[in-house]
């Protein structure tokens, strides 16, 4: 199946190293928000797929998953069991059905508290999959600076391939952004070779403008993604949100040649979402940021859903209950 095939072409992508704050850059930030709201609300029904691709595209979403576990009960059993789904989000029978068989189907990555980074390293040995550890005081970023920077230090030591920050949000409502600046540049430093994700919780910045700024400011800091939300927020990814940050991500790429990653997270639970984020990013960005080195989806039911509808596609069924992901 060429249309399979077609979608799982690797890429690598070069580290942004950042630059100097620019602060007239930011100040010059402005966002339509009339204008962005038309554009992504007609996005659903403008850009559907075909039949003969949506399985591709499904594949193509499965190796952008950073497959989360995120809770107060987590056990190194949990783990386990999510990073075995890690390994095969896909049950072979369908792959083979949909001419996938010995494609690499697999999930971008797994994303852990601190605590579990170690069971998530030993299930996923041999593997290839990276553990991405949340960090400096994950959701709120209400911990003193000090502690946030240690447990930067703390996750890349114990094999954090990937360190998701959150940034304080203060900074951004009140206009602070050298020390939002400052205060990223430090996680980046902290992080060393493992690369970091910025999360800049967009439900609780109060405007798309602040949204647009903070990607900015972030992104000069040395972010090599940015993010939207924790996915503990009362309002996470959303679609207007995402397309400030991509254009900003888009215009931070033309003035310095640097490819930030994207990487909406929270409420996206089904595989006709994952579709739409994906046409968004291939519209804005174009190819090169459909591959899990430019593009992740934080979710923990979303490959639910999807293998749920590759089933149909494969069978004319959908998957049983037990063949789902656990939530």
């Amino acid at each position: 199946m060429t249309t399979v095939t077609e979608l799982h072409r690797g890429a690598a992508a070069a580290r942004n190293p950042g630059l100097a704050l620019d602060l007239d850059w930011v100040e010059a930030v402005r966002v339509n928000r009339s204008a962005i709201e038309r554009r992504t609300a007609s996005l659903p029904g403008r850009r559907t797929v075909k039949n003969d691709w949506q399985a591709a595209w499904l594949l193509k979403a499965i190796t952008c998953i950073d497959l989360t576990t995120l809770s107060g009960d987590d056990t190194p059993g949990r783990v386990r069991r999510l990073c075995a789904k890690a390994r095969q989000p896909v049950r072979a029978e369908i792959l083979d059905r949909l001419g996938a068989d010995g494609l690499p189907v697999r999930v971008g990555a797994v994303c852990v508290y601190h605590e579990m980074i170690e069971a998530a390293i030993d299930a996923l040995s041999g593997s290839g999959i990276p553990v991405a550890a949340v960090s400096t005081g994950f959701p709120a970023g209400q911990t003193p600076f000090e502690l946030k920077l240690r447990e930067i230090e703390l996750s890349v030591a114990a094999g954090a391939a990937e360190i998701d920050i959150v940034i304080s949000r203060r900074h951004a409502l009140t206009g602070d952004w050298r020390a939002l600046y400052d205060e990223v540049r430090a996680f980046r430093e902290a992080c060393g070779a493992a690369h970091m994700k910025t999360i800049l919780a967009t439900g609780e910045l109060g405007t798309l403008r602040n949204v647009g700024r903070a990607a900015l400011v972030c992104m000069m800091a040395g972010a090599d993604f940015v993010k939207t939300s924790t996915g503990k927020e009362p309002v996470n990814a959303t679609l207007p949100v995402g397309l400030v940050m991509l254009r900003m991500i888009r215009e931070y790429h033309g003035h310095t040649g640097h490819a930030v990653g994207f990487k909406p997270a929270g409420g996206i639970s089904k595989a006709k979402d994952a579709l739409t984020w994906l046409a968004l990013i291939k519209e804005e960005l174009g190819r090169p940021w459909l591959e899990p080195s430019l593009f992740r989806f934080g979710a923990s039911s979303l490959l639910g859903d999807i293998e749920r509808q590759l089933s149909h596609c494969a069978t004319g069924r959908y998957a049983a209950a037990h063949h789902q992901p656990m939530g």
